[in-house]
């Protein structure tokens, strides 16, 4: 007989990926299928194990998001599988999250389950906002209302009098929709017409808008911002604070695309959101393995003859390994070989299989490491370059001068997975910058390119790891405008850094 699974009712948060618990995101890491909602950060989906379901259940534009009934059985037939389920929704379940309905429903089938509180917008995005919910000797108490379903029949609901009339920091989630409502229903309580209010749109991400005024005001000044949603509504005293942290990320309010392997990209999108930018996956790509082929399994049987390996990419650090141990050898067979990385990743990632790098070019890049090996083989030695399909005819150009003997060998080649997004065009009219990590993913990415997409693409800064995929991104008819000095994640986080600290500089 199948064992159940369980359920894991997550709240991943405000928006922000880094205000979701600790405990949320070990329940994620270890899950079998995930039902996310779309108001939270996609960057947590990549914290789920690769085999993980991905089911999204919310709304998108031009969709109705999944009836609550349908996603209650939903949840109990994945758990009904064995499966180990996080639910994952915005802020907290149980604050306007229907997590109790998903219980009961869970209750019902006798499907286990364990509740992760989140962090909810309701004091998450007015912190942001440098709002606080309560302040001594100003408000002593905050009191949260759904405002989403106030307009249902064109009117308040019943208890909104009471609401109204409570002292203390008042605020309405999902409710800008019904904005005019709302403060019209507060002036007919004997609310003044000056108490502070403030609308803040996107609460604890990059594109967070706060906008303050009264009760009188607050209406015009929001339709003249363009305010949207989703947003939050703040009346009371403590609206007209300002406590906004002093303390700037380098990339605070920059929104960055990225394009490449999961491995990369994960990375990647780490190090520029803990410099306070945004990102998100424009293009995934994907490894297809050849290291089981006939090629790879002669050289793995020859490695013996071999002096040096030559690594071009982390992804091939990887791949040899795996390809080493599946074939029947240990570590013991490369003991006698040096090895070249072409840069620092490629280096770390060696380092991850307990081996450190005997060369490393000063310049990231194969022409570097190609010269720089130039120098330092003789004709005694032999070479190993096991590397993508794609990889740069560069190394071989210059190896060839040497009369060095050397074996080429495809390891494995880079494929697109995936988008990242449903709506490209749409997603990059969004961004400041765009990254290339690899010539392969230039190509990928205008393979899928229409001209909305390249039209989108003109109006953002486009960002390259290094000079081979710069060139790759000119075959395409689009100039790099920032190269990496260091051709690495640590690399591109920098020049992106150095070029917003001088538009800043010139603004």
């Amino acid at each position: 007989m199948k064992e159940t699974g369980v359920v894991y009712l997550i709240g991943a948060g405000p928006g922000d990926p880094g205000l979701i618990t600790e405990k949320g995101l070990s329940r994620l890491r270890i899950c079998d299928a995930v039902v996310y909602d779309s108001l939270l950060s996609p960057r947590l989906l990549d914290e789920v194990p690769d085999q993980c379901r991905k089911i999204h259940v919310g709304k998108r534009a031009g969709r109705h998001s999944m009836k609550q009934e349908e996603i209650n059985k939903l949840l109990v037939e994945l758990a009904g599988e064995g499966l180990a389920v996080v639910r994952l929704k915005g802020g907290d379940p149980f604050v306007f999250g229907r997590g109790g309905e998903e219980i009961m429903a869970l209750s019902e089938a006798g499907i286990p389950y364990e509740v992760v509180s989140g962090v909810t917008s309701a004091v998450a995005a007015l912190a942001s906002a440098g709002i606080p919910v309560t302040h001594r000797a100003v408000s002593r108490s905050f009191h949260v209302m759904t405002g989403h379903t106030l307009s249902e029949e064109g009117t308040l609901p019943p208890d909104f009098a009471e609401f109204a009339r409570l002292s203390g920091t008042l605020v309405f989630l999902m409710g800008l929709g019904n904005l005019s409502l709302i403060v019209k229903g507060l002036l007919n309580q004997g609310k003044p017409g000056l108490t502070p209010a403030a609308v803040i749109q996107n609460g604890t991400l990059p594109g967070e808008r706060t906008i303050r005024g009264t009760l009188t005001d607050i209406e015009e000044k929001v339709l003249a911002d363009g305010i949207e949603s989703p947003a939050i509504i703040v009346v009371g005293e403590v609206a007209s604070l300002d406590f906004s942290s002093t303390l700037k990320q380098p990339l605070e309010g920059r929104r960055i695309g990225v394009t490449g392997t999961d491995s990369f990209t994960v990375r990647l999108r780490k190090q520029l959101e803990s410099l306070g930018g945004a990102s998100e996956c424009i293009l995934s790509l994907s490894i297809e393995s050849h290291r089981k082929g006939g090629k790879m399994k002669e050289a793995y049987g020859k490695l013996p003859s071999y002096t040096w390996i030559v690594f071009t990419s982390a992804n091939g650090v990887r791949e040899f390994f795996h390809g080493l141990l599946e074939w029947g050898y240990d570590f013991r067979s490369v003991g006698h070989v040096k090895i070249a990385a072409v840069g620092k990743g490629t280096a770390d990632e060696l380092q991850r299989y307990g081996f450190l790098a005997d060369y490393i070019p000063e310049k990231y890049q194969v022409q570097d490491l190609a010269a720089g090996l130039k120098g330092m083989v003789s004709g005694d030695d032999r070479l190993l370059i096991p590397r993508s399909l794609s990889g740069s005819k560069v190394l071989n150009e210059i190896l060839d001068e040497t009369g060095i003997p050397y074996d080429d060998i495809v390891l494995y080649e880079v494929a697109l997975a995936g988008t990242g997004t449903e709506n490209r065009a749409e997603a990059l009219k969004h961004l400041d910058y765009l990254t290339f990590s690899s010539a392969s993913g230039v190509e990928a990415f205008f393979r899928e390119a229409d001209e909305e997409i390249k039209e989108a693409l003109a109006g953002l800064k486009v960002v390259c790891i290094g000079d081979i995929t710069a060139k790759a991104l000119m075959e395409q008819g689009r100039k790099a405008d920032i190269i990496a000095g260091i051709y690495s994640i640590q690399g591109i986080t920098e020049a992106i850094c150095r070029d917003w600290k001088e538009e800043k500089r010139k603004n």
